[in-house]
């Protein structure tokens, strides 16, 4: 049995319906991400959840009891946003005993569990200072100690690396997985930042409009977005609009507007005459030298229009000659080349017969 079961929950605000009959499932000990655009409802199922809120419709079943009359501070699950909410006036000691106090806990076993959560999020040696004296990744870890020191049955966390910069945001990325792994919470995460839902779930559910999208594994919403939305919105794509024109031999060809025929890979029952989009990822697409050889199956010449240079990697921005424009990435790995081609110059595009993933309308 799942530890927590959504079963058709649908909340509503007036004439809008902010949550639109969702139903999933979280395992024990699972990193469950709730993954969406602004709005999309992913927050109002959190606090709903958490008790905050309540659904108009539908079940929320933790161990398979409903919550439905149970309050926010009598369910074993507790809250960290991305404020932090912490109180000035306590140390971090005090600030992560306080809901063992309000629990009545008594004061030996109260301090036993306090060190050996500080310890757990390498904070022990900060017990005595104050949220003032302490960095952004440190009350983060804060509150993530004062979340877990009264051993709930499930954590939310509700954007808590939105206020972080980048490179904060990454340290703690990887502190996360490695504290959710140790002490063997579940996890319920809700975030608008795909890369980061990418790099720390085990389970993804794309959210839009109150619904879910898809929900698998991160490998496969990357690799193999369910529909037009979910490939656009996950990361980078080119989306080229496509009819089947046949299918054989596991691949499909396809008639692109603006590019003519192409290859692509089957996926399950695409036939002749369908119409969707072929997402092929930047990274999946080659760059080289105008008339340069390639055995790729797909070969259009260009022009280069834009970069986005970062470091690692460049995005090149090309308008084919028949008017589409794709996104190229080239990692840049040559010794002492900043990028390999300027705007202006003349590229061919590739990419593989088994390249992409075909979506239909």
């Amino acid at each position: 049995m799942a530890l927590l079961e959504i079963r058709n929950i649908t909340r509503r605000f007036a004439d809008f319906e902010a949550v639109s009959e969702v139903s999933f499932t979280v395992e024990s000990g699972e990193f469950f991400t709730l993954l969406g655009p602004s709005g999309c409802g992913k927050t109002t199922i959190l606090r709903m959840i958490a008790g905050f809120d309540l659904p108009d419709a539908g079940q929320i079943l933790l161990d398979g009891r409903d919550l439905a009359r149970t309050p926010a501070e009598k369910r074993p699950i507790h809250t960290v946003f991305q404020s932090y909410a912490l109180f000035p006036h306590l140390s971090v000691g005090q600030n992560v005993a306080f809901p063992l106090r309000m629990a009545g806990v008594a004061e030996t076993e109260l301090r036993r569990r306090v060190r050996e959560t500080l310890e757990q999020v390498h904070l022990a040696e900060l017990a005595e200072h104050y949220p003032h004296e302490i960095s952004g990744g440190q009350k983060q870890r804060v509150a993530l100690a004062r979340g877990l020191v009264n051993r709930p049955r499930l954590l939310l966390l509700d954007e808590p690396l939105g206020a972080l910069d980048l490179k904060l945001r990454e340290e703690m990325q990887l502190e996360l997985i490695k504290l959710q792994r140790e002490v063997g919470v579940t996890f319920v995460f809700v975030t608008h930042a795909q890369p980061e839902a990418l790099a720390l779930s085990h389970r993804i559910a794309v959210m839009n409009r109150g619904r879910i999208e898809q929900l698998d594994e991160p490998s496969r919403i990357y690799s193999f977005p369910s529909n037009r939305f979910v490939a656009d919105f996950i990361g980078n794509c080119n989306l080229l609009e496509a009819a089947v024109i046949e299918r054989r031999d596991g691949l499909l060809r396809l008639a692109a507007a603006g590019l003519g025929e192409i290859r692509a890979p089957a996926s399950d029952a695409e036939k002749a005459g369908d119409k969707g989009v072929l997402a092929l990822r930047p990274e999946q697409v080659r760059i080289g030298a105008a008339n340069s050889a390639s055995d790729d199956a797909n070969r259009f010449p260009g022009t280069v229009r834009d970069f986005l240079y970062v470091g690692d990697v460049t995005t090149y921005q090309v308008a084919l000659d028949n008017g589409c424009q794709l996104a190229a990435l080239r990692p840049n790995d040559a010794p002492g080349r900043a990028r390999f081609f300027e705007v202006g110059d003349r590229v061919t595009l590739s990419w593989a017969a088994d390249a992409g993933h075909y979506v239909r309308d």
